[in-house]
């Protein structure tokens, strides 16, 4: 048997993650159509954000609110290899994406013209997912690479009671 190091290993499991992430879409895809892929997908990506938060809230020490659900976002990202810039202020966190890995694989795979539907409704799902999960917090996609522009733009605010 192998040994990998550690570093090996986190890379193989990202890459099966991103693998399995797209080919049971296709699978789907193929079966029940474009639509009813992208619906399951959706209820998936309701669901992974409560899984990996709770796995990283005792990492970072943080349960609840904006400071909280940055630094578990920021860890997210850092591992899933996007690039991006933080923004905070009292009540309020934005997130630049300039880099998106998992726009980066639907161009590689010739899927990019499905990329703006795909991400009109994951990402909403996704980063609301995130946002519940830390509390009473509002979310709001300010811009997105798959519409065409050269950024991502997440933007969280905390509702006042």
């Amino acid at each position: 048997m192998a040994k990998l190091s550690g570093e090996k290993a986190a890379l193989y499991f990202q890459r099966s993650y991103t693998a399995i992430d797209g080919l049971w879409f296709m699978k789907v895809e193929e079966k029940y159509g474009f639509e009813a892929a992208l619906e399951v997908d959706g209820e998936v990506w309701k669901v992974m954000p409560k899984i990996q938060a709770r796995a990283l809230k005792p990492v970072v020490g943080k349960e609840r609110g904006l400071e909280a659900l940055c630094a578990c976002l920021t860890t997210k990202f850092s591992l899933e290899d996007f690039c991006f810039k933080v923004r905070k202020e009292e009540g309020y966190l934005e997130i630049e994406i300039k880099k998106c890995p998992w726009l980066e694989i639907m161009v590689k795979s010739g899927r990019s013209h499905l990329a703006e539907n795909v991400s009109g409704l994951i990402c909403q799902v996704e980063h609301s997912a995130w946002a519940c999960e830390f509390g009473d917090i509002e979310f709001e996609i300010g811009e997105r690479m798959c519409d065409g522009s050269k950024r991502c733009l997440l933007k969280f605010e905390a509702r006042r009671s």
